[in-house]
């Protein structure tokens, strides 16, 4: 240590200067390695996350027990998203950095072996070794606060899901593909909650996987309401969208009149109007719920 006033001498800068660029050496190294391990442990979570990898390599890696019982939770935002992109928000980068770092500090609050990772657009928890006694309304808790704090901090209409409890790391799949499916029917089916398991919205989940399958299959759709829906795109009507409002209002004329800010007579002439256009029988019960089901596809499917 020099100490005084006394000038260095030229053997002391000379050793200071290799001392320097030792301990430059050793920081570079340190950080290589802890990007090393960083990267290992992400390679490793993605493939246990999408059951390309087993849990063996991600457990032995980080010391955790595989047969504990494990949950993902999944979180989404974006242009994509129903509540849509909030003015002011910063570069996607940016954001995706900024609250995959908040999700992380704040379930690290909660579950000290958490691992979190981004994959596209989404952002996935990871719970490993969580007690044998929790429940789901405990995880949903943690995700609430989680969206309570993108809201209040970031100013984000963050959206999160919480897949299911499962025994154990080899299982971890199943309950990240929950959590996908509640995700997309929350996207695509306009629920309104910022956080949900699959009981809560259980029937969304199927009305939206019934409606992808729709979707992609545009055989076993009825060739009458796609007939339907092409005639108002042609003529400007709204004869799909009053019998879609008619049947969600569970056939209830005036209150779904109301919806539609036109008097009852008019809509009971657009249903006898749709009826004689398709040959739709509205009294078959079959025909409405194919009618729901298949009137709720976007108009370009």
């Amino acid at each position: 240590m020099q100490e005084g006033s006394i000038p260095l001498s030229e053997r002391s800068r000379q050793a200071l200067l290799g001392a320097a660029r030792v301990a430059a050496l050793h920081l570079v190294r340190r950080r290589r390695e802890l990007s090393d391990d960083v990267t290992l442990t992400r390679t490793l979570l993605a493939g246990l996350l999408d059951g390309s990898t087993g849990p063996q390599p991600l457990a032995t890696h980080l010391g955790f027990d595989a047969t504990r019982p494990a949950a993902v939770l999944g979180f989404s935002y974006g242009a994509t998203e129903a509540y849509g992109t909030p003015e002011g928000v910063a570069a996607p980068e940016l954001t995706h950095a900024e609250v995959t770092n908040l999700v992380s500090v704040h379930i690290a609050a909660r579950h000290r072996s958490a691992l979190v990772t981004q994959v596209d657009s989404r952002i996935y928890v990871l719970l490993p070794q969580l007690p044998r006694g929790i429940d789901t309304d405990t995880l949903r808790g943690w995700t609430q606060e989680i969206t309570d704090a993108a809201r209040r901090h970031l100013g984000l209409p963050l959206r999160g899901s919480v897949g299911c409890l499962v025994p154990g790391l080899g299982d971890v799949p199943e309950s990240r593909r929950e959590a996908d499916r509640i995700l997309d029917a929350m996207v695509s089916a306009g629920v309104t909650v910022a956080v949900a398991a699959l009981p809560d919205i259980q029937a969304e989940v199927l009305v939206s996987e019934m409606l992808t399958l729709l979707s992609a299959h545009p055989e076993i759709r009825d060739p009458r309401l796609t007939a339907l829906v092409s005639h108002d795109s042609r003529h400007q009507g709204r004869l799909a969208e009053t019998l879609l409002t008619y049947l969600n209002s569970l056939g209830d004329i005036r209150a779904a009149a109301a919806q539609l800010h036109v008097h009852p007579n008019t809509l009971r002439y657009r249903l006898r109007r749709t009826e004689e256009l398709t040959g739709l029988d509205l009294s078959r019960p079959d025909q409405r719920l194919l009618a729901m089901l298949q009137l709720r596809l976007p108009p370009t499917s």
